[in-house]
This record gives C-alpha cells, structure tokens and sequence, in this order.
C-alpha cells in the first residue's frame, strides 16, 4: 500500500512546486529591475487626455472620442458642444476619476445623480458641464457623454477669479 501512495505524492509535489515556480514571478518584490531609479518617463502613455478644445476636462487615455456621435458649435458668445467618449474603464472608477480631475481644474459639482448609470453636474463662472456615464456590459466599453457650454460673452467680463469687473 505504501508504494502506491509514493508515485501519487511525488506528482502532487511535482506540480505544486511547478505552481510555485510559475506563480514567484508574481509575488511582490521578487522582480528586478534594470532600469535606473530616476529614468525618464517619456515613453510611457499618457494617463489623461484633455478633451476636445476644453482643456480644463480631462478624461483617462483610454477614453477615445467618437467624433460621429459629437458634435460642436463655436459663436461670438458661446461654444459647446456634445461629446462623446467610449473606452475600457470601470464605471466607478470613472466617476473617481472625473470628480477628481474636475475639483483639481476648479470645477464645482453641483450634482451627482447614480443608478444603473451615474450623471455628474459640474460648474464654473461662465461655464457647465455634464456628464452622462454609462455601463453598456461586461464585454462592451464604458461611454460617457459630455454636455459642455462656454458663454464667452460673460467671461470677457470676469477677472481670473471668476469675479464680475466693475
């Protein structure tokens, strides 16, 4: 009886040690790096892209643009437009990220509404903008929808604080 079991132990050891030699790489700190500490970081992609002509708004760079489904319009007084983005990122994640990037550009969020999508409401002096974020599935992109106005008129008459010039 004992001899059956041995070849059987020595297999399950076999592959358990396979495993753990297959799984070391992933183990924290058992990676080496060669690259100087303090190497350039130019050739690694870029983590937001700024959107359209609003360079105040910034989405992940995995967020593309679907230039069919945007559109803009430009006058004396106003610009703004529909934009629409599509990309592989995880709907919460994006809302994170957008109310982040927006506080940190001075945006204020004036309201939040979040079911099976999220919509996002954002301010600043003379301008607004919404975002409709949706979850299209697990196997589909994530695709946010922004609404965007700039009354160009009231900005000529506002100091850089957003404060009216006497």
């Amino acid at each position: 009886m004992k001899d059956v079991f041995l070849p059987k132990r020595r297999i399950t050891f076999c592959l358990i040690a396979a495993w753990l030699v297959v799984l070391g790489g992933c183990i924290p700190g058992t990676t080496t790096s060669t690259a100087p500490m303090g190497a350039p970081l130019e050739d690694l992609p870029s983590v937001t892209s700024a959107v359209a002509n609003y360079d105040d708004i910034e989405l992940p760079a995995e967020m593309k643009i679907d230039t069919k489904k945007s559109m803009s319009i430009s006058t004396d007084s106003f610009r703004g437009g529909i934009l629409h983005y599509s990309g592989r990122v995880e709907i919460n994640s994006l809302k994170n990220f957008v109310i982040a990037s927006m506080k940190q550009k001075k945006w204020k969020l004036v309201g939040e509404v979040s079911y099976q999508n999220v919509i996002l409401a954002f301010t600043k002096p003379n301008r607004t903008c919404m975002m409709n974020i949706e979850n299209n599935g697990p196997l589909s992109d994530t695709t946010v929808t922004l609404y965007v106005t700039v009354d160009v008129a009231a900005a000529k008459s506002l100091n850089a604080f957003g404060e009216p010039i006497e």
